[in-house]
């Protein structure tokens, strides 16, 4: 059908430049012939050649228009050299240029009307209607937004790159669930205006007021770079406005080749907190061609530390852990990825077990180690004291020695913000690991850090998983104390963290990262409420746990920190223990955990930590 409407807007234009064309150059009957012959020949062959007409119109963008232009300039070239070659009537260079420009003017307003009815046309309008009844008549083809009554109507906050990308994609599926019907921004370059006809308005009470009268029923944000505080104040009073908000993921607020989808608010989006990414290149050259160990690698960090190297084209991959399980499903899902791409090796062993564990070291012959196996869970350790030290202090002394026995490049360690000051069993462990690692540093050949950093979102046991399970049980909602607050970052971000400071490390540093501002817990939990939709749900104070305080400290000493390249990554410099003196300190707590008493052990442990504080000594100041 395009072709015909093609040939006839050709025609006209052969007409007016041939036919009643009244300049020097009148061409005869035979002349007129000759050259809308060749001119038809030209135009045509090159638009088929060019494959114009394979194009679909109806969602053609500015590809589409400039294949047309290109094609047709090509067209213009060639009639004008068969002009000057062949045996026919000449005619001039103007008259020769003012026709292919008609044409393509006349080809170019035809489908610019078409795409228009086709985009415009709807049964809600007077003007809608008639679009949409000349778009059928003439191309038997029905409006785009016929149907759009039956779509969910969304206003776009941010007119960007990522948002207009968002609205274009919408109204070029015609099977879309959504329909844009306005911008939200600041930019007053934009405001006011229009862009693929969709206006652009300020971010003021008389918008608000439009939405009610567009019948927009969800608002989505379309701004990865949106700042924190603003995304957050935006994001309240929407919701407390009644709107259903939703976000439109774009890759380049993640991972390269990630695919941009709508989805709904999340609890990670929840702690308005800006995405890190502290992987880099550098990084990524490191653990290339590496054979590396992995510790505790079926659990949350763990697994997803095998997740980043797996990208890295490491040498091997070991994945140590007691539990099968966790290491039965990473090694599952890496499977499936890579294949037989990556090398990746399964061992179940504890890291207490020193000679099972040699055994690992003697097959593999690791040239990292990355320690991410211990006993975390707070309230659980804090009845459990001597099993806590065997498995998070003497499993990581274990590991140091097999290091050096087996001459590895390097140990990582995976600390936690609680082995500052801590004041439960779980941090003051944390907080021996840290000691020991130093002083390795000192001393030994292999290369060490430790890197602390606060909670991990949707990491086993931690609090967010909890409020979802209890959210989804119709409540309550627990919080062991209202003024609790702590640190947060996603999983990929503590594992990314992790790999980093190991590849910028030279010996003996505690990297920390500068994790922004802390969440309150109950902020926390009355957003997650909010989200959920459900209405009623209670919550209520518990107390606090064993070994609990009230806040987390990511540093022993604040004024003696030390940059590095990466912005969010900080290094922490303590004065390390001598070898003589953390032998002693194990020494002890192997005699206290010989008598198999936890009261003694707990003692012990406090002896030869001395930040270990006691819970309500550290409350109290706060309270």
């Amino acid at each position: 059908m395009l072709v015909i409407y093609d040939v006839a807007v050709f025609a006209l234009a052969a007409i007016l430049m041939f036919a009643l064309y009244e300049g020097n150059d009148k061409l005869s009957h035979i002349g007129i012939i000759q050259q809308s012959i060749l001119a038809f020949v030209c135009v045509f062959a090159s638009r088929l050649i060019g494959n114009v007409y394979g194009q679909i119109w109806r969602y053609g963008g500015i590809q589409c228009y400039i294949r047309l232009l290109c094609t047709d300039a090509i067209a213009f070239l060639v009639y004008m050299g068969f002009e000057l070659l062949l045996p026919i009537e000449k005619i001039t260079f103007p008259r020769m240029l003012c026709l292919s420009c008609l044409n393509l003017l006349g080809a170019l307003s035809l489908r610019m009307a078409y795409r228009y009815a086709y985009k415009c046309g709807n049964q809600e309008t007077l003007v809608g209607r008639f679009l949409s009844w000349i778009l059928y008549t003439v191309s038997g083809v029905a409006a785009a937004n016929n149907n759009e009554s039956q779509k969910i109507k969304i206003a776009i906050i941010g007119a960007g790159r990522v948002g207009v990308s968002f609205a274009e994609e919408l109204l070029n599926n015609e099977e879309a669930a959504y329909i844009p019907r306005c911008f939200i921004d600041n930019d007053v370059d934009k405001v006011g205006r229009e862009i693929q006809g969709i206006p652009v308005w300020s971010e003021d009470k008389a918008t608000f007021r439009r939405l009610s009268e567009l019948e927009v029923q969800e608002i989505v944000f379309a701004i990865p770079s949106m700042d924190v505080e603003k995304k957050k104040t935006l994001y309240e009073y929407y919701k407390n406005a009644g709107y259903k908000l939703k976000v439109y993921d774009y890759p380049i607020v993640y991972t390269a080749g990630g695919k941009r989808h709508l989805r709904e608010f999340d609890t990670e989006d929840l702690l308005f907190r800006k995405p890190l990414v502290v992987v880099d290149e550098r990084t990524n050259d490191y653990y290339k061609n590496k054979v590396i160990l992995i510790t505790g690698g079926g659990g949350s960090i763990g697994s997803e530390l095998c997740r980043q190297l797996a990208k890295m084209s490491p040498k091997k991959i070991v994945i140590l852990d007691i539990y099968e399980n966790g290491a039965y499903d990473v090694q599952q899902e890496l499977k499936i990825a890579y294949g037989s791409d990556l090398n990746l090796q399964i061992e179940i062993c504890s890291i207490t077990h020193k000679k099972a564990l040699e055994k690992v070291f003697e097959k593999h012959h690791p040239q990292i180690v990355i320690n991410a196996a211990a006993h975390k869970h707070v309230p659980l350790m804090e009845h459990n004291c001597v099993e806590a030290i065997y498995n998070n202090v003497f499993g990581t002394r274990n590991l140091v020695e097999l290091c050096e026995k087996y001459e590895a490049e390097r140990f990582m360690m995976v600390s936690t913000d609680k082995a500052v000051n801590p004041t439960n069993i779980m941090g003051a462990t944390k907080r021996m690991c840290e000691m020991i690692v130093e002083s390795a540093s000192t001393h030994g050949k292999v290369k060490y850090s430790a890197t602390r950093f606060g909670n991990v979102l949707g990491s086993a046991g931690s609090v967010i998983p909890l409020f979802r399970r209890q959210i989804a049980n119709g409540g309550p909602v627990t919080v062991t104390d209202k003024r609790i607050i702590r640190y947060f970052m996603t999983i990929p971000e503590a594992s990314q963290l992790v790999l980093q400071s190991g590849a910028i490390a030279n010996n003996g540093e505690l990297f920390v990262l500068d994790m922004g501002q802390p969440v309150k817990i109950m902020d926390l939990a009355e957003n997650m409420i909010r989200l959920s939709g459900v209405q009623g749900i209670e919550i209520i104070e518990t107390g606090l746990r064993p070994g609990e305080k009230l806040y987390e400290e990511l540093l022993v000493k604040t004024e003696e920190l030390d940059k590095t390249d990466n912005s969010m990554i900080f290094i922490e410099r303590d004065t390390a223990l001598s070898q003589k003196e953390i032998y002693q300190k194990i020494q002890v707590l192997k005699d206290a955990c010989d008598t198999g008493d936890d009261l003694i052990a707990k003692e012990a442990l406090r002896s030869v930590v001395p930040t270990f504080k006691r819970p309500e000594d550290v409350n109290k100041e706060i309270a």
